[in-house]
C-alpha cells in the first residue's frame, strides 16, 4: 500500500510516521519539505494534484491542516485554501488515479450547542472560519467515492505545538493559573489518534471489514473534560512523569472571562461508540493518554534538560 502523507512535521504526522505499519510505503510531506520530506504546500492546490499525479497513492491521508483557529478569523481564505482547496484537489486527482483519501477533521465542525456527544452522521454547523474551514474540507474530501473522513479533537502529543506542551511550560513558570472550565470535550493523544488513522485505511483490517467502515468516523480518548480537568491533569502528571518539581495552583474560570477573536464550541464531546467497534479499537482513557504523553516526553522536557 502506498500512502501520501501531507503534514508529516505537525504533531499528528509525526506519530503516524513513527507508528507506520509494515508494508506501508509512506511518502511524507510537508510545507517545506526537509529531511526524507517532500515540499508540498498544501495553500496551492495545483501542487496538492500535481503530488497525486506524480507518485499515484492507494491513499492520500491528509493530517496536515491550518488550525490557528483564532487567526483563521483574520486569514479566513488561506484557512479555507489549506482545510477546504487541498482536500478538494487530491480528491480530484484521486478520482483520476484510482486512489482514496483519508481526511483528518475536527470537533470544531459543531456549534457545541446540544450538550450531549456527536455523532457522525449529525448535520455540522461551526461556529468560526476554522471550523468552516474544516466542514468544507470533509464535504470535498466525502465527493470522491471510497474516502473518509475521521473526525476528532483536543490533540496533543509529545511533541509539535499543543495545549499540553505548553500547559506544562505555564506550569513550570507561574504559581498560579487560569484556566477555562466552561468547554467540555476529550483531550486525545497522537498515539491512539495515529493509530485509529491506519485502521481508518484499512491496516489491520480484514476487508470486509474495511469495506463496511462508515464514510465519516469519530475518534477520541474515552471519557469527558473540560480545559481546566486537563490542566490539572498534566500539572499532577507532569509531578509523577519528573517533568515538574511541582505542579502550579489552576483557578477554573468561564470563557467571558478569556476572549479570543474565534467562539469555540462549549461542548464538542464526540460519540465515538460506533466508529469504535467498525474500527476494532478499544479507547484509552484520557488520563491514561495524557500520562503516556508525559511518559514518552520526559526524555527531552525533563527540568534538568530545560535548565541546561
Amino acid at each position: 500500500m502506498k500512502v501520501l502523507l501531507t503534514g508529516a512535521t505537525g504533531q499528528l504526522g509525526q506519530a503516524l510516521i513513527a507508528t507506520k505499519p509494515p508494508g506501508v510505503e509512506l511518502i511524507a510531506t510537508s510545507r517545506s519539505g526537509g529531511a526524507g520530506l517532500l515540499a508540498l504546500d498544501l495553500a496551492t492546490p495545483e501542487a496538492c494534484r500535481a503530488a497525486v499525479h506524480a507518485h499515484c497513492p492507494d491513499w492520500v491521508l491528509n493530517a496536515g491542516a491550518y488550525t490557528a483557529v483564532d487567526r483563521a478569523e483574520s486569514e479566513p481564505a488561506l484557512a479555507q485554501a489549506v482545510n477546504a482547496d487541498a482536500p478538494a484537489a487530491c480528491a480530484e486527482a484521486l478520482a483520476a488515479t484510482g486512489g482514496r483519501l483519508l481526511q483528518v477533521s475536527t470537533d470544531f465542525v459543531f456549534n457545541g450547542a446540544q450538550g450531549s456527544p456527536y455523532r457522525p452522521e449529525q448535520d455540522v454547523d461551526p461556529l468560526g472560519a476554522y471550523g468552516a474551514s474544516k466542514a468544507a474540507g470533509e464535504a470535498a474530501a466525502l465527493q470522491l467515492p471510497g474516502a473518509r473522513v475521521l473526525r476528532t479533537g483536543w490533540v496533543h502529543g509529545p511533541v509539535g505545538h499543543n495545549c499540553c506542551l505548553t500547559m506544562l511550560r505555564l506550569h513550570r513558570e507561574r504559581q498560579q493559573l487560569g484556566v477555562v472550565a466552561d468547554q467540555v470535550g476529550c483531550p486525545t493523544s497522537t498515539a491512539t489518534l495515529s493509530a485509529a488513522c491506519w485502521r481508518a485505511i484499512g491496516v489491520g483490517l480484514e476487508p470486509a471489514a474495511e469495506a463496511a467502515l462508515p464514510r465519516i468516523l469519530h475518534w477520541s480518548d474515552a471519557g469527558v473534560a473540560s480545559w481546566y480537568d486537563f490542566a490539572v491533569a498534566i500539572g499532577e502528571l507532569g509531578v509523577v512523569a519528573g517533568l515538574l518539581e511541582r505542579a502550579a495552583r489552576v483557578l477554573p474560570i468561564s470563557t467571558a472571562d478569556y476572549p479570543t477573536p474565534a467562539r469555540r464550541p462549549s461542548y464538542s464531546l464526540l460519540d465515538c461508540t460506533t466508529s469504535r467497534a467498525a474500527l476494532g479499537m478499544e479507547p484509552l482513557h484520557w488520563r491514561a493518554a495524557l500520562a503516556q504523553v508525559l511518559s514518552d516526553a520526559s526524555p527531552t522536557l525533563s527540568p534538568s534538560r530545560q535548565a541546561a
